[in-house]
């Protein structure tokens, strides 16, 4: 037991990502998405691979294309029972996301909210309530092992309130392996703020502390987080944070014409 959470669908997928991790660690073109199998080299990692997965699993994830792969991947992989939903790279190299991030953290929180501890126990209730809190603002969240580093370079960050409960939270990690060109770049998101406390500028305040331990903790040299077009909140929440709408770049998961949009 890892920390599962979600549907049965979505724990099928988060152990077959965790069950896989080494392989994803060796192998050219793939890259660990946490919630399923995923790819950002289609070419090195190979597209009948690529088409295995999706017949077993019914979904693959996809980081950092260019604009023009995302095209060949909705030829090939998109049609009459798969379709390619995608998300927008705001992306930022590890000054710019600094400056930003560490002017937003220097105001300081609301009263009666404070900086959690930062999880290390995948099964614990700590991390169950963080999770819930993700899930409960429409994201699907990773599991437990993935939330408390145990599978990788990862940090997961949290607020809470006089009462202990976590009102904000955020997750980055390393996504790349070694033969990526993205080796260094983190991936953050997962932000979630409970209803209650919403117009108070956690979003930013979270996102923030995310940003700056990704680089601080993790060493990476860049930042990107996935919005989709029609998120404007999230879009200037990460904005705020110095990262930049890159219109070069595309992430996204190949999934059945039936299905629900995996996560928002």
């Amino acid at each position: 037991m890892s920390g599962y959470f979600g549907t049965d669908a979505q724990q099928r997928l988060q152990r077959q990502a965790e069950a896989s991790a080494e392989f994803i660690n060796a192998t050219p073109g793939a890259c660990q998405t946490g919630r399923m199998m995923g790819c950002d080299d289609p070419d090195r990692f190979g597209w009948e691979r690529i088409k295995e997965i999706i017949e077993r699993d019914g979904i693959c994830g996809f980081r950092l294309l260019s604009s023009g792969k995302a095209d060949e991947i909705k030829a090939r992989l998109a049609g009459e029972h798969h379709r390619f939903d995608t998300w927008d790279v705001f992306l930022a190299g590890r000054d710019a996301a600094l400056t930003a991030s560490e002017a937003i953290l220097s105001r300081g929180l609301p009263e009666g909210l404070v900086e959690l501890e930062r999880p290390i126990d995948p099964e614990s209730a700590y991390i169950g309530r963080i999770q819930a809190l993700m899930g409960a603002a429409g994201i699907v969240p990773f599991s437990g092992s993935f939330l408390a580093g145990s599978i990788g370079p990862a940090t997961t960050v949290a607020i809470g309130d006089q009462q202990g409960s976590v009102v904000a939270a955020a997750h980055g990690y390393l996504p790349h392996n070694i033969y990526s060109q993205h080796r260094r770049y983190a991936w953050g998101g997962l932000v979630a703020v409970a209803e209650s406390q919403r117009g108070k500028g956690l979003g930013n305040y979270i996102n923030a502390l995310m940003v700056v331990s990704v680089f601080r903790d993790l060493g990476a040299t860049h930042i990107y987080e996935l919005v989709s077009a029609t998120n404007l909140p999230s879009r200037r929440m990460v904005a705020s944070c110095g990262l930049h709408f890159d219109p070069t770049l595309v992430c996204g998961v190949v999934a059945p014409n039936d299905g629900a949009r995996f996560t928002r």
